[in-house]
């Protein structure tokens, strides 16, 4: 058992993926938004939720519900959800806990979703019978309930967000995160890694939707390539096993678990009431469906970010890597963290070491693997030596996959002549003349100082848009190619049975 939670329903037939996909269209494409909680005279979070989604672009109908009130922040405005002009597809609700119930269930079936943002249900003990009063409502009122004691959900597609200023590009990461607060850190920072969102769902306590319910969607969403979870507890284990196993690892899944330990159990209880289940059961589910265990949250964000861009192999698994950039102590360090990732950076043979000698490099340039060009070498023609560097190394050594560092503070004051952009143009040209045989990364490294920053920043951008993945330290690499190797070994040793 993946937790110590309520026994697993009893197994239905699967739907298919297009019934899977239009149960979930309102929810992810919604034409009609009801809003519960608002004030007519004050502030609240869900008057902070109509203006988020207004100026997301969200083109559909909002209908703020309100007892007395005739008008909500320009909006006109109904007494209940069973009186709105057309059906309700997703409902925001951020009222007293003891007053949704009833609210949930004056929707005469005119609602399809129900987000429940309060908190005072399952996540505490008094709340438990009221959570269960809410599912019970749900049902009675025809709608699924997500949450309680959630944030939201954040659809680039649908234009509908929570967090503020989020990115509106659509994405190919779907994610679900059983923490709000966890939820927005996940938008906001993989929008600084580059990450673009096919969807994210915040659950909450999990009541009546679950996690299961939106990987079901996901697995079976086109514009979704790769799915990320932040999980406290799952519901049906069972379920949750079979959704995985059933993809065969088709699209690759990054579950970050919280309450691994006895402490974080005891915390995760605290926090939406659920009951993790047994480390050991979590890592062997890694190896029977190729899932992914991220250990922290940026972790989780590189690996997603990594596996956004790059495409995991299903002939071989990534192991051969060269490694290539300016700081020696960085290299070895980096050699280090990769073996123990199972990751090699084995010498270079000799032909390699050989065409690499004929470049005529500066003394003080390393030729072995890692290869450590200090900058006076980057900067020769330009930095378009690197073109030169990797086609050595491509022809030659053939590497599984190619880490590039570079100390962007060792370049300030090194001449008038920035060579970064010809760096990262070399590493197109090169994966473009060397198709499918070497994944490239990419190490910015920065001491913090602000013209650094804005120079990592303008070169992050210009790799992203090249389909380079951008990591903070070459410990990040190899993080994420850990996990790319984990998802290709999984494909050889499964896909082909």
């Amino acid at each position: 058992m993946l937790a110590d939670e309520p026994a697993a329903k009893p197994a239905q037939a699967p739907l298919s993926d297009d019934e899977v996909k239009e149960r979930f269209r309102p929810l992810f494409e919604p034409e009609t938004v009801a809003v519960i909680g608002a004030s007519a005279t004050g502030h609240t979070i869900a008057n902070t939720f109509i203006r988020r989604v207004t100026e997301f672009g969200f083109e559909g109908d909002i209908y703020p519900i309100h007892p007395k009130a005739d008008e909500v922040d320009g909006l006109k405005a109904y007494p209940s959800l069973g009186e709105t002009p057309k059906p309700v597809d997703f409902a925001y609700i951020a009222i007293g806990s003891g007053a949704v119930p009833p609210l949930v269930e004056a929707a005469k079936g005119r609602v399809a979703y129900a987000q429940v943002i309060s908190s005072g249900f399952g996540e505490v003990e008094e709340g438990i019978a009221l959570q269960q009063a809410l599912v019970d409502a749900a049902q009675a009122g025809g709608c699924r309930a997500i949450g309680p004691n959630c944030l939201g959900t954040y659809s680039p597609r649908g234009k509908l967000t929570f967090p503020e200023n989020a990115p509106n590009t659509v994405g190919h990461v779907g994610v679900i995160s059983q923490s709000g607060g966890l939820g927005t850190d996940i938008v906001k920072r993989g929008q600084m890694r580059g990450i673009a969102y096919s969807g994210l769902v915040t659950v909450g306590n999990c009541a009546d939707i679950n996690p299961n319910d939106v990987l079901e969607f996901y697995l079976a969403d086109e514009q979704t390539r790769v799915v990320g979870l932040y999980l406290e507890g799952v519901q049906d284990g069972r379920r949750f096993f079979e959704l995985l196993h059933r993809a065969k690892g088709k699209k690759p899944v990054v579950v970050l678990k919280g309450g691994r330990t006895d402490e974080g159990r005891k915390a995760a209880a605290s926090h939406t009431g659920s009951l993790a289940g047994n480390e050991r059961v979590w890592e062997a589910l890694t190896q029977q469906t190729g899932c992914i265990l991220a250990d922290t949250l940026d972790d989780f964000l590189d690996c997603l970010m990594a596996l956004q861009i790059l495409t995991p192999r299903a002939d071989r698994p990534t192991n051969r890597i060269a490694m290539f950039g300016n700081g020696g102590g960085t290299s070895v360090l980096a050699t280090d963290f990769f073996a123990r990732h199972g990751l090699s950076v084995e010498p270079f043979d000799e032909d390699a070491v050989q065409a690499l000698a004929d470049l005529n490099m500066p003394p003080g340039t390393s030729i072995a693997n890692p290869v450590d060009a200090p900058v006076g070498t980057l900067q020769q023609e330009d930095g378009l030596i690197a073109e030169k560097v990797l086609d050595a190394v491509y022809t030659h050594f053939k590497p599984d996959a190619v880490a590039m560092h570079l100390n962007l503070a060792a370049f300030v004051g090194r001449g008038p002549v920035d060579p970064l952009e010809n760096l990262i143009g070399a590493a197109l040209r090169i994966q473009k003349a060397y198709p499918g045989q070497a994944h490239f990364l990419l190490a910015l490294r920065s001491d913090g100082n602000p013209n650094v920053e804005a120079s990592k920043k303008k070169y992050t951008d210009m790799a992203l848009e090249a389909g380079i993945p951008v990591f903070a330290e070459l410990s990040n690499i190899a993080v994420a190619l850990e996990a790319l190797k984990h998802v290709e070994q999984f494909r050889v040793s499964h896909l082909a049975d």
